[in-house]
């Protein structure tokens, strides 16, 4: 559907808007994503925006676009749902836990890299059990995040139930995934990133909500910057 994102299409038109260029956005719907096909469909992409979402739909795409953006060094903003898809995929091809998911989609699974807190499981009702409206998050110094917003804290609108499995946190670290925010009062990972990478950074929270045309997000002034650079960089390579 066209609205399906408007949020996060505003927010990146504003964001190319004040980097000075136009932006050509291209819209791909996960489902059709495969292994044998992510690299045509990616072809000439500047940087991929991994979507919110709920449910099993179009997970399996996200997970090979996400694998293909990682390995080829491609900018990617993985938003909520993106964010805890970047964790799987991670999970799955660079720790080697290929059964790894969230237990929104697989309740069995034997590494919950992504789950419920503990305080939600008794809540039966959705909305209820949801987390919503604003939150702070402490950013990690020095991290792609805490740069793209020039700042240490910051608080940022959420609408979720899930969240990265803290107890799995050394274990990402190690393998070159950074937790480089997280919620002051709870100590809930809020955001993920790899600083071996370009710019590859998974936020739990949605910046799109709080983006205007006065002041666009600098969450996306920092993606969309990185894509501008991206394609410089590939453009002198022709």
């Amino acid at each position: 559907l066209q609205d399906a994102y408007k949020s996060i299409d505003e927010a990146l038109l504003q964001a190319a808007t004040y980097n000075g260029r136009k932006l050509r956005l291209i819209s791909i719907h996960s489902e059709r994503i495969t292994s044998s096909n992510v690299a045509s469909l990616l072809e000439g992409i500047d940087g991929v925006v991994v979507a919110p979402g709920f449910g099993a739909r179009g997970v399996d795409g996200k997970f090979e676009a996400l694998r293909y953006t990682r390995e080829h060094g491609i900018p990617t903003l993985g938003i909520c749902l993106g964010m805890q898809c970047m964790v799987i995929e991670f999970a799955r091809n660079v720790l080697g836990w290929k059964d790894a998911h969230t237990t929104e989609i697989d309740p069995s699974t034997t590494h919950k890299v992504v789950d419920l807190m503990e305080e939600q499981k008794s809540i039966s009702e959705l909305g209820g059990s949801m987390r919503l409206g604003g939150y702070d998050c402490i950013l990690r110094p020095g991290s792609r995040i805490a740069t793209a917003y020039g700042a240490d804290f910051i608080r940022e609108r959420h609408r979720h139930r899930f969240e990265f499995n803290s107890q799995y946190r050394e274990d990402y670290e190690r393998a070159g995934m950074v937790c480089a925010g997280e919620n002051p009062d709870t100590g809930l990972v809020e955001t993920v990133e790899i600083p071996d990478h370009r710019w590859y950074v998974g936020v739990q929270f949605h910046p799109e909500y709080k983006s205007t045309v006065l002041h666009p997000s600098p969450l996306f002034m920092a993606f969309v910057k990185e894509a501008i650079s991206y394609s410089q960089e590939n453009q002198g390579k022709c």
